[in-house]
Formats: C-alpha cells, structure tokens, sequence
C-alpha cells in the first residue's frame, strides 16, 4: 500500500506563516495529481489545493492568494506554504491524491490563534 505521512503543523498567530509537507511512497507520485485536505471539528473533510502533473493549481476560494501548492516529483513531496493565517484556517491538514491512492495518513494540526 502507498503511504503517505504530513508534517509541519502547529500553533501560529493569526497572520502567521506555515509550511506542510507531505511525504508519498510508492511511484508514480510524479504523474499524479495531488491535493491537500482539511478537517475541522464537526465539518467534512474539504478540498484545498490540488496541483497536477504540469504543476497547474487550483485553490479553494477560502485560501486562494494566500496559501500556494507546490511538488517537488525528485523526493515525492508535496508542499503547502499558507501566509495570512486565519483562525479559520485552524484543521487537520491532510494529503492524498485526488483519486484517493493512497492510505490516508494522520494529518498535521494547524491551529491559529492569538
């Protein structure tokens, strides 16, 4: 089973930065296109970011300007640099691709506040 393992959460003021990464096994990870997710308490997991296989992105409208997806296909990582924290922003960050083909892992808490 390909696996995949999120880091670089935590506790920031509102404004703040972070950046995720999310580690993949297996291979093909270059021609899959690939998302981060987000869960907060009592909401389903939503949609964030994806980027494709030409590095083409999309955003949801909730993080557009202010979050940025990236890949880098040589360490199969995928990266999200989240600028202008919102407590709102505040979820267990997941990654998978968008066809789920990976085990999900254990997310990364980001939690903004003051």
């Amino acid at each position: 089973q390909m696996r995949v393992v999120e880091s670089g959460g935590g506790l920031v003021q509102p404004g703040g930065t972070l950046r995720l990464s999310c580690a993949a096994s297996g291979s093909m990870f270059s021609s899959r296109t690939m998302a981060w997710y987000r869960e907060s308490p009592g909401n389903a997991r939503d949609f964030v970011a994806t980027i494709d296989s030409d590095n083409a992105t999309t955003y949801s409208d909730s993080v557009k300007g202010r979050f940025t997806i990236s890949r880098d296909n040589a360490k199969n990582t995928l990266y999200l640099q989240m600028n202008s924290l919102k407590p709102e922003d505040t979820a267990v960050y997941y990654c998978n691709s968008i066809t789920y083909s990976y085990v999900w892992g254990q997310g990364t808490q980001v939690t903004v506040s003051s």
